[in-house]
């Protein structure tokens, strides 16, 4: 079967920045780069025709910056911002993007960005048959009975050394399995181990500042750890699973 490609545009102010980010997609079979634009106002004509799948947008751009312009896209793309500053991941966040590249930008770092990319672009692309209802379900113990739940409805899961507790939007079950096993029944790109206390389903998450997150108004510690792979990831996962 022959692999679909991304079509794909970079948008940035500094023309050794975009010869360097033309010549790594070159490298890359499943990116097809199709122009560059030297600011957001050059590239809006073009993004108007609706068949771009991924921007690599600057965001320290004159007259209109990345986070401005990705903001003001009806139906925007998949988008990898640049950056010279760390600080914007946050606001990467808030516009899901798939990802943000610190300058200097190196290959491994940009090959890494653009395959998140790409598995979105074909989790996005796959025919609505291939889902199943059944891969929402799992089996967890209570006493000596199993019960059935719905892991997309687990907000959160909390560590109580053998016990773990699962908390829902309108209620909390006790369950008799560690977070450890909990989390290897559970799928990896839909929960993340913020703390070693706390297991949380992504797509539930509605703020991440300093060493918290919150979720349905519930504060929970990020461990200093666990910060920075958090929000280097976190908008790939919550993606992923829409």
């Amino acid at each position: 079967m022959e692999e679909i490609k991304m079509k794909c545009i970079i948008v940035d102010d500094e023309p050794m920045l975009r010869q360097h980010i033309a010549e790594m997609t070159e490298q890359i079979d499943f990116l097809d780069l199709v122009e560059t634009f030297p600011s957001a106002l050059a590239a809006t004509s073009r993004l108007q025709q609706g068949d771009i799948d991924l921007i690599f947008l600057d965001i320290n751009m004159p007259y209109l910056n990345g986070i401005d312009f990705l903001d003001s896209l009806e139906n925007p793309p998949l988008c990898i911002f640049i950056t010279a500053y760390s600080e914007y991941a946050l606001e990467g966040f808030r516009l899901q993007a798939v990802d943000y590249l610190l300058k200097p930008i190196i290959f491994q770092r940009f090959y890494q960005a653009s395959t998140k990319a790409y598995q979105l672009f074909v989790q996005r692309n796959k025919p609505l048959q291939e889902s199943s209802p059944n891969d929402n379900m799992l089996f967890v113990r209570q006493g000596d009975a199993f019960v059935k739940i719905s892991w997309t409805d687990i907000l959160y899961a909390e560590s109580m050394q053998n016990y773990t507790k699962l908390h829902f939007k309108e209620r909390t079950i006790t369950i008799h399995q560690t977070m450890l096993a909990l989390e290897e029944a559970l799928p990896g790109n839909h929960f993340f181990r913020i703390h070693k206390s706390y297991l949380v389903n992504v797509n539930h998450i509605d703020i991440i500042t300093g060493g918290r997150v919150y979720i349905q108004e519930q504060e929970l510690p990020i461990s200093r750890t666990k910060r920075e792979e958090l929000l280097q990831n976190v908008v790939f996962k919550k993606l992923l699973s829409r």
